[in-house]
């Protein structure tokens, strides 16, 4: 079987995903740039794989997807019986467990954070201005969803049980940029979500990822 292909640069959060769970899966992958700056991602060729223009887009053959965590779905359902085979769980409560987790990362957790990594990561390297009110209207909103993430970790070593699984992972790549800046108090002020963000931020797979992302564009 061959290498699948994901196309984006590994700074970006949404390829991280994917990427963090192709090495969970221990699954080769070819990584493809994608030069946004000179708007290769809206070039013809790649709306065909990624109609919305955005990263990541991903090949399997004859199979294209976007939207990193439908990848990362996909990737633990076709290579269940590769690496971390519990990633996704094994049976319908532990599936449903990591799917309610997955949401509450996507709906709640992803919101706020997203707004926060722009904010204080990425702005100040595309020589953008920061905006102190959005800053703190959204400190506050990602404030509220980790207490109660506290409250969960408190009685569960993972968000969704005993094992590190998806819902975990998907945390990861806007976790990584928060603690990296002044707001890192967010995670690593409070006791189970701190323990809980160096336990899975301390996984090998991640390590990997976060080489990949110090590295200069190929």
């Amino acid at each position: 079987m061959g290498s699948v292909n994901v196309y984006g640069p590994p700074a970006s959060t949404a390829v991280a995903r994917v990427l963090a769970c192709l090495l969970e899966k221990e699954v080769k992958f070819q990584l493809i740039p994608v030069n946004m700056a000179k708007g290769k991602h809206k070039a013809p060729e790649y709306l065909k794989i990624q109609p919305f223009g955005q990263v990541p887009a991903f090949q399997d053959e004859s199979i294209t997807l976007f939207e990193s965590r439908a990848i990362s779905r996909y990737l633990c359902d076709k290579f269940a019986d590769k690496g971390n085979k519990g990633l996704f769980g094994n049976g319908l409560l532990e599936r449903a467990s990591i799917e309610q987790w997955l949401e509450a990362e996507a709906q709640s957790f992803n919101p706020p954070s997203s707004v926060l990594v722009f904010q204080l990561a990425f702005a100040p390297r595309m020589r953008l201005k920061q905006d102190p009110a959005v800053i703190e209207q959204n400190e506050g909103k990602l404030a509220k969803v980790l207490d109660v993430y506290e409250n969960r970790l408190e009685e569960s070593r993972f968000l969704a049980g005993d094992d590190f699984t998806l819902a975990d992972l998907s945390h990861l790549p806007n976790a990584q940029y928060i603690t990296g800046t002044d707001r890192g108090h967010l995670l690593t002020s409070r006791k189970n979500v701190n323990r809980w963000w160096e336990e899975i931020s301390s996984r090998p797979s991640w390590k990997k990822v976060v080489e990949m992302q110090k590295a200069p564009p190929s």
